[in-house]
């Protein structure tokens, strides 16, 4: 085999890879655009999502704290019941103590 036609061979596959390449490069271009329409469709559609969940988070929030008030309340009720029979208690120790 002469060296021209190897030197011609490798010009002739050099080609076809660089345009293969070429092709392989455009159809990623495409997919990527593809892609970052989709994802923007996506972002939109989250931020309408978003929304409804902050309005959803702020009233949850809101019924935790009257929730919370109220518990805090009975609590205070009844720890100032059982105070309140303690202090009997006490002072009527304190006359029995006296006699």
């Amino acid at each position: 085999m002469d060296m021209g036609y190897m030197q011609f061979l490798l010009y002739i596959l050099g080609a076809v890879l660089l345009g293969a390449l070429i092709v392989l490069v455009c159809k990623l271009v495409y997919s990527v655009n593809k892609i970052n329409s989709i994802l923007d469709s996506i972002e939109n559609k989250m931020k309408t999502v978003d929304k409804a969940f902050g309005a959803v988070d702020r009233f949850v929030d809101s019924i935790s704290v009257v929730t919370d008030r109220v518990v805090d309340g009975v609590a205070s009720g009844i720890s100032k019941i059982f105070s309140h029979k303690k202090k009997k208690n006490r002072i009527k120790n304190e006359l029995e103590e006296e006699r």
